[in-house]
C-alpha cells in the first residue's frame, strides 16, 4: 500500500519504520531533516510538505504533538487538504473529539475522509508493534486501512461517529495519568514511614494494587531514578486537560479526574513540559521530604 506519513517523532518514527519493514511504500515528511533522512535510508521517499504527499497517495497518516499541529497539517496552507489525490487522512495523534470533529468537517468539504486513530502503548509499543490502535470513521475506509494499522498494533474499531476514538483514548490516558500519580503518592507514603520502595512495588504487583505504573513505570524508570520512560509530561498534561474538557462538554463532572488534573498541573509547573512523565513522583517526594530509592543491599 502506498502511504503518506507525517510526523516522525518518538512515536511516528517507529510506526513508519514498521510500515516500511512490512512492505508498504512510504512518502514521509517532518520538519526535522534528520528524522526524514533516517526513514529515507530505510526505503521511504521524502516530501517537502503535507500537500506534496497528498498529491501522490490516497492515504496519509499523521502522528503529531499538538492540536494546532494536526489542524495545520490537515487543513492549513500546504496541508493535506490541498492535495490532488488524497482520499483519507488518518490522525494517530491525541487531539480530543472537538478538534477531530472540526478537522473532519473541514476535510469533508473537499471530499476527504477524516479517520481518528489515536494510539496507546508508548514508545515501547510503537517499537514492538503492540500499540492499542483506536479507530473511528466510515467502516469501508476502516476496512481499507486495517491491514496497515495491524502492523503497528492491535486495532479496535470504536465506531463511525467522528471523534469517538478520541474519547476512548482520553478515557484510557486518564487512567494512565491516575495510575502514575496515585502509585507515587502510595509509595512515597510508605517510604516516609520507613518501607523499602522496591519491596512495596513487588508486593503491589503481586496484589490487588497492581497497575500499569507499578508494573512498568516504577521498575523501569522511577526506582532506578532514570525518569526515561519516553513520554513527555507536557503530552500527558495535554491529554488530562482534554479529558476534563470532554467531560465538561458532556455536562458531567469527574471528581477523581479533576484531582488528578490538579496534581499534573503541579508536575508540569515544577518539572517542565519536556520532563519525562515518570518524574511526576518528584514533587510528591519534595512535599514529603523523602526520596524514593531502594534500600542499599
Amino acid at each position: 500500500m502506498d502511504i503518506g506519513f507525517i510526523g516522525l517523532g518518538n512515536m511516528g518514527s517507529p510506526m513508519a519504520r514498521r510500515l516500511i519493514e512490512a512492505g508498504h511504500k512510504l512518502i514521509v515528511h517532518d520538519q526535522r531533516s534528520e528524522a526524514v533522512e533516517r526513514l529515507v535510508a530505510l526505503g521511504a521517499r521524502a516530501a517537502k510538505s503535507p500537500a506534496e504527499i497528498a498529491d501522490q497517495v490516497d492515504t496519509v497518516l499523521a502522528s503529531l504533538p499538538s492540536l494546532q499541529a494536526s489542524l495545520d497539517v490537515a487543513t492549513g496552507k500546504g496541508g493535506v487538504i490541498e492535495g490532488k489525490r488524497i482520499k483519507r487522512f488518518v490522525d494517530l495523534s491525541t487531539v480530543g473529539s472537538q478538534m477531530a470533529v472540526r478537522i473532519h468537517d473541514l476535510l469533508a468539504k473537499r471530499n476527504i475522509v477524516q479517520i481518528d486513530s489515536p494510539v496507546s502503548g508508548g514508545v515501547g509499543g510503537a517499537e514492538k508493534g503492540t500499540l492499542a490502535v483506536m479507530v473511528s470513521g466510515p467502516r469501508a475506509d476502516f476496512d481499507v486501512l486495517k491491514p496497515a494499522l495491524d502492523v503497528i498494533g492491535k486495532v479496535f474499531f470504536i465506531g463511525e461517529k467522528p471523534g469517538s476514538a478520541q474519547t476512548m483514548k482520553l478515557a484510557n490516558n486518564m487512567l494512565s495519568a491516575t495510575a502514575i500519580v496515585a502509585t507515587s503518592e502510595a509509595v512515597v507514603m510508605g517510604v516516609k514511614s520507613g518501607l523499602d520502595p522496591k519491596v512495596m512495588i513487588d508486593v503491589i504487583n503481586s496484589g490487588s494494587g497492581l497497575n500499569t505504573a507499578s508494573r512498568d513505570k516504577f521498575p523501569k524508570s522511577v526506582l532506578p531514578r532514570t525518569f526515561d520512560f519516553g513520554f513527555a509530561t507536557g503530552l500527558m498534561v495535554k491529554d488530562v486537560r482534554l479529558c476534563l474538557e470532554e467531560a465538561k462538554s458532556l455536562g458531567m463532572s469527574m471528581e477523581v479526574a479533576e484531582a488528578v488534573g490538579r496534581l499534573w498541573e503541579v508536575v508540569i509547573r515544577e518539572m517542565g513540559a519536556e520532563s519525562d512523565f515518570t518524574s511526576a513522583i518528584q514533587p510528591i517526594e519534595k512535599a514529603a521530604g523523602v526520596v524514593v530509592e531502594p534500600a542499599k543491599s
